[in-house]
């Protein structure tokens, strides 16, 4: 029986056997003799580097960052690719300043394509240390200038910074901390973005308005602003503000999200004190302090942020008190009723008085509940210590109106008066203002007395 199983065995052709065996041979020595990068490119080996190439131009940036995650040897020749003449042309585009199209379809189609030109720059450059990565990064952007801090001429007609903020943010996107300390610091370093700015904030107020601009566009179109996520907006105004004093980290503030003129783009110091202004000329400064102060990041306390509203209303020197308040209400009820609170504590019981004033007056103006202020009134109350302190304070809010009241017809009397009548407009709407709040209080009171 054994027999018989050996003549079987003995029955397989050799020839068969040979000739598979040699078909393994020939595909181990095919393997062998061609080099290992070579095996990666798969059926792109036996086409000339050139061809491939071509072949590079027919996809979009979308395939071709897709393609470039199939093998490193693949993602080496989109490199190559990246670094010639004809990729760089067609990758960099410099279309920044056509503004034919309507509806800014130019913009939005631009945008895009440089949002897809990081995602394939993050896929090609996966396995390279963060360093070398921004490094190599730097050298194929700086062909173009309008992609450079002083490298446009016209940066309020330029999508120039945009798009490259775009193309740093799909860069990054899901870099932890560290990298991206290191990008900031990197493009510090690049820009020189950190001596720029102590001229800025160590100079008197509008004396080097081009440059105050620079940073204004650099900081809000590379850095802060294609952000989806508020804690990444956070971190990046974060590492703009945090190594400066408190001082001028208020005056950063101010250059990056105060008002500007509609002519030039340029800051306007003057704004918050000559006269009162709209809602338009502190949205962008009351978003950057709740972005701080919500977030809840560790390098901001809620003194911090307090103190940094407290900062920014002297910047460049005091503010109207109007637009004090109505900065507060923009913040939130969080922070206002903080920075009232912290007035409290202080014993600054009088200038609270006058504060809430103008917050009436601001509810008035814009047709917000009155209720509101007098609730965040009676919410302030609270924090006073002892009974006597609470009730000097209602006395210097009732002191408050009578005295604003007074200095507003002074000016008006004494013939200050504008074209427009701004003064006694601003009368008439103290006046309503005063009895408003004082309805709402006689509300208030009377609801707590009904049975």
């Amino acid at each position: 029986m054994a027999s018989r199983i050996n003549t079987s065995f003995t029955l397989i052709p050799n020839q068969k056997y040979r000739r598979s065996n040699r078909r393994s041979s020939y595909f181990s020595n095919t393997l062998d003799s061609d080099s290992q990068p070579l095996s990666t490119l798969g059926n792109f080996k036996a086409l000339p580097l050139e061809i491939f190439q071509i072949i590079l131009r027919y996809l979009s940036v979308k395939d071709v960052s897709m393609l470039s995650m199939v093998s490193k040897t693949v993602s080496q020749h989109i490199i190559n690719y990246i670094s010639t003449a004809s990729g760089s042309k067609r990758l960099l585009l410099q279309d920044f300043h056509n503004l034919e199209l309507p509806g800014r379809k130019q913009d939005s189609a631009i945008l895009e394509h440089y949002r897809s030109l990081g995602l394939l720059f993050k896929r090609c450059t996966l396995l390279l240390p963060t360093k070398e990565r921004l490094k190599y990064i730097h050298k194929i952007l700086s062909e173009v200038s309008c992609l450079k801090f002083n490298g446009c001429a016209a940066p309020m007609q330029c999508l120039g910074l945009p798009c490259y903020g775009m193309f740093l943010q799909t860069l990054t996107a899901g870099w932890d901390e560290l990298e991206c300390h290191r990008v900031y610091n990197f493009l510090c370093e690049l820009t020189n973005l950190s001596r720029k700015m102590q001229t800025v904030v160590c100079s008197k107020p509008g004396s080097a308005r081009k440059l105050e601009l620079r940073i204004r566009l650099f900081c809000r179109n590379v850095l802060l602003d294609h952000w989806t996520h508020r804690s990444d907006s956070a971190f990046w105004l974060t590492r703009i503000l945090k190594p400066w004093p408190m001082v001028n980290q208020a005056r950063l503030l101010y250059i990056i999200f105060g008002p500007t003129s509609s002519q030039d783009g340029q800051v306007v110091w003057q704004k918050m004190i000559e006269g009162p202004t709209d809602e338009s000329s502190l949205k962008g400064l009351a978003d950057a302090i709740k972005l701080l102060y919500d977030t809840g990041t560790k390098e901001w306390t809620a003194d911090d942020v307090i103190s940094l509203v407290d900062e920014l209303s002297v910047v460049p020197r005091e503010w109207l008190l109007e637009n004090n308040a109505r900065l507060l209400i923009l913040s939130g009820n969080n922070i206002c009723f903080t920075f009232m609170a912290s007035k409290a504590v202080n014993g600054r019981a009088i200038e609270l008085a006058r504060l809430i004033v103008f917050l009436a007056l601001v509810c008035e103006k814009e047709l917000y509940c009155m209720d509101w202020a007098v609730k965040m009134m009676q919410k302030v109350c609270k924090v006073f210590s002892t009974l006597v302190e609470r009730n000097n304070f209602l006395q210097s809010v009732a002191n408050a109106f009578a005295c604003v009241t007074m200095e507003m017809l002074q000016s008006i009397m004494s013939g200050d008066r504008d074209e427009d009548d701004r003064g006694f407009l601003n009368l008439f709407h103290l006046v309503h203002a005063q009895a408003n709040f004082h309805k709402e209080v006689l509300y208030l009171t009377m609801n707590t007395l009904s049975p």
